[in-house]
């Protein structure tokens, strides 16, 4: 545990952690820690309501976090309306913590812990019971965040910037934009798939094929239609408009595809330019091209 006085005259929160086992709870734990919550990791469950009054009426402990999981075995059970009645007396936001199956499997390969659910199953069947267990927790959930592709620095910066100055607002979205090429399949974990094969195809000259839509001679081929500005156009302000409404909705992130045949020309070039557009509209970008490495 660690304490920390009073910050001012910040109301009393209580912040409870949970979700699946290697989504990172952990993590959002020790962030909120850092910005001077009381944290405490695995409170017992009969415990949390003398907590909640802490947290409302002690002097030195206001804002405090911690974290509730499956090693509270079938007393997890209790836990929903155990909440209900705690948040009638304190402000209380539930944060519930997920990733895909591949992801979690990954990361218990990597640090090679066991899963709580122990080792008479298999990985992927503890998974796949664990989030049978909470489904009950993650249906009250105030707000539900796949960490599926952060990093741990990242998630961090998710929650710091969600709780900064004491704030439970909704944390900024982070965007990823991905290139792809329809002859290789669509990126499964597309929100927003827009396809750009309407554009004249760089491919089909001969200087441009070994080239990519990164290369400044291409970009100005295909900004060279006037359909093309109209387009990146469109769909940048029909983003702008949408992604306060995803924030509102608690989405911590939202993956954009662009489509072309290959994934070498068009859709490079529209992912690097999209991208361009909403950094400046403030929002944090990321950029990744599946099928360069592809042969043309």
């Amino acid at each position: 545990m660690a304490a920390t006085k009073r910050a001012g005259n910040l109301p009393p929160e209580l912040v409870i952690i949970t979700g699946l086992s290697g989504s990172g709870k952990g993590t959002v734990l020790k962030a909120l820690e850092d910005m001077g919550y009381y944290a405490v990791d695995n409170l017992p469950l009969e415990l949390i309501p003398k907590f909640a009054e802490l947290t409302k009426d002690s002097p030195n402990i206001q804002r405090a976090a911690l974290v509730v999981d499956v090693r509270e075995g079938g007393a997890l059970r209790k836990f929903p309306a155990m909440y209900t009645g705690i948040r009638r007396k304190v402000p209380t936001k539930l944060i519930f913590l997920e990733a895909d199956d591949a992801t979690l499997a990954r990361r218990f390969s990597e640090t090679r812990r066991p899963h709580p659910l122990g080792g008479e199953q298999t990985v992927a069947e503890n998974i796949a019971e664990e989030r049978k267990r909470l489904e009950p927790i993650r249906s009250i959930a105030d707000q539900t965040i796949d960490t599926s592709k952060f990093n741990v620095h990242e998630l961090r910066d998710l929650i710091k910037s969600g709780f900064q100055k004491g704030g439970s607002s909704s944390p900024r979205i982070r965007i990823y934009i991905n290139s792809f090429g329809f002859r290789h399949g669509v990126p499964a974990d597309s929100d927003l798939v827009f396809d750009v094969r309407f554009l004249p195809n760089p491919n089909y000259i001969p200087e441009f094929k070994p080239l990519s839509g990164k290369n400044s001679s291409v970009a100005r081929y295909i900004q060279s239609f006037p359909q093309t500005g109209e387009f990146v156009g469109r769909i940048s302000d029909l983003l702008v408009y949408l992604l306060p409404h995803y924030i509102r909705e608690g989405k911590s992130y939202l993956t954009i595809s662009f489509g072309c045949t290959g994934g070498h020309h068009r859709s490079v070039y529209m992912a690097q330019e999209m991208k361009k557009r909403l950094t400046r509209a403030g929002y944090t970008v990321a950029v990744s091209h599946r099928d360069l490495s592809h042969p043309v």
